[in-house]
């Protein structure tokens, strides 16, 4: 029986909105790692039968099939292709997930899969309303009552839902910072990262986004944008990010066929879809499913990546799931880290797949909120 293994993964360093990265075309950005995902795998790009790139706002220089463009960017041969997948925050996690069918059902045998996002040269929201009308249509307007979906405003509905404090947002968010520079301190994050070399000669090797220095009074002194004393803040928000990711997907046979070592398989993968105007929710039934689907129990998930897309998510995953708050985003997230849309996907995979490696955890889960109410959920095994 066939099945789908992660052969490689790696990202970029996470860039700051106008940071180190923001220079860096995101076709180049994209061809960047998966140059480095060949040249650590010694892999002949001839062989890779996919490219599947995630990415959010595919306008300007995100457009005319990012994914496609970055493998001729990177030099690979004209006859590897490429495709661009859009389930907004989750599109990278669900580029591995369209990958890991596609080598499992046998219609591919090596695949990329990974994702991109420029947030300085393309700002979230650029492809709505530029002229050619405006997204959800009459009938979604109709059904949700002329709602304005926010992602944001969704993050304080469950702030009130779950009773939630601005003093948990706080330190929770306080603890990613420190959980990142702890484990860049540590060299943690070293075997993951791709530093890149900018046109000056400049090497960034580190995500820019932690704040060493930030304290709970500093996060407590920030005012609430979403709500008139609401809780949510841009301290207990993901941060606008540059940067992306790559993973190699191939089979154990052929793995083998080609002198690779497979670092973990995809174990189970899942979604899971829910109120679209509280929108943020859908990580908890897609734990749920993933748990339920791949007759584990959350107490045998050693490692597991919720993306910080607003602190309340964690919070609430971590109290609906009952789960070891230890185990949860132990080097940080995208609170401290930076949250690239499109490749975010990627990097929480390539974060959890080395941190599986280097603590010898046999079962990692992944999982983040997507806009429109949806979640990819991810078990992988340590191989």
């Amino acid at each position: 029986m066939r099945d789908a293994v992660i052969v490689e993964a790696v990202r970029t360093p996470v860039g700051r909105r106008r940071g180190a990265l923001s220079g860096v075309h995101p076709v180049d950005l994209s061809a960047h790692v998966l140059r480095a995902l060949a040249a650590r795998t010694g892999l002949d790009p001839a062989v890779v039968d996919d490219v599947i790139w995630g990415c959010v706002s595919q306008v300007g220089e995100q457009a005319i099939n990012v994914g496609r463009n970055a493998a001729l960017a990177a030099g690979w041969p004209e006859s590897v292709p490429g495709t661009t997948v859009d389930r907004q925050c989750g599109s990278s996690q669900q580029s591995v997930h369209f990958a890991a069918a596609a080598v499992v059902s046998g219609q591919c045998d090596v695949v990329v899969a990974g994702g991109v996002e420029s947030m300085s040269r393309v700002p979230m929201g650029s492809s709505v309303g530029s002229g050619v009308g405006l997204p959800f249509g009459p009938l979604v307007s109709e059904r949700y009552g002329g709602v304005v979906f926010s992602q944001g405003v969704g993050a304080e509905m469950m702030v009130e839902r779950w009773g939630l404090t601005r003093a948990q947002l706080d330190e929770f968010s306080l603890g990613s910072h420190r959980r990142a520079a702890a484990a860049q301190d540590s060299g943690a994050f070293d075997a993951e990262i791709a530093p890149v070399t900018l046109p000056d000669g400049t090497v960034v090797s580190a995500d820019e986004g932690v704040r060493r220095e930030t304290t709970l009074e500093a996060l407590g002194a920030l005012r609430t944008p979403f709500k008139p004393d609401g809780a949510v803040t841009a301290g207990s928000s993901s941060q606008i990010s540059d940067g992306a990711a790559a993973l190699l997907v191939t089979t154990s046979e052929k793995a083998a066929g080609l002198g690779l070592t497979p670092l973990a398989r995809v174990h189970t993968a899942v979604l899971a879809a829910a109120d679209p105007v509280i929108m943020l929710t859908a990580p908890i039934p897609a734990t749920e499913k993933a748990l339920k689907r791949s007759g584990l129990a959350i107490g045998d998930i050693g490692a597991v990546e919720v993306n910080e897309a607003f602190a309340p998510v964690p919070l609430a995953w971590l109290v609906e799931t009952g789960a070891d708050p230890a185990v949860l985003n132990a080097r940080g997230g995208a609170i401290a880290l930076g949250h690239p849309l499109g490749g975010s996907g990627a990097r929480l995979m390539t974060t959890l797949v080395h941190r599986m490696r280097s603590d010898g955890i046999r079962y990692g889960l992944q999982t983040m909120c997507e806009g429109g109410g949806m979640a990819n959920a991810t078990v992988l095994e340590l191989l």
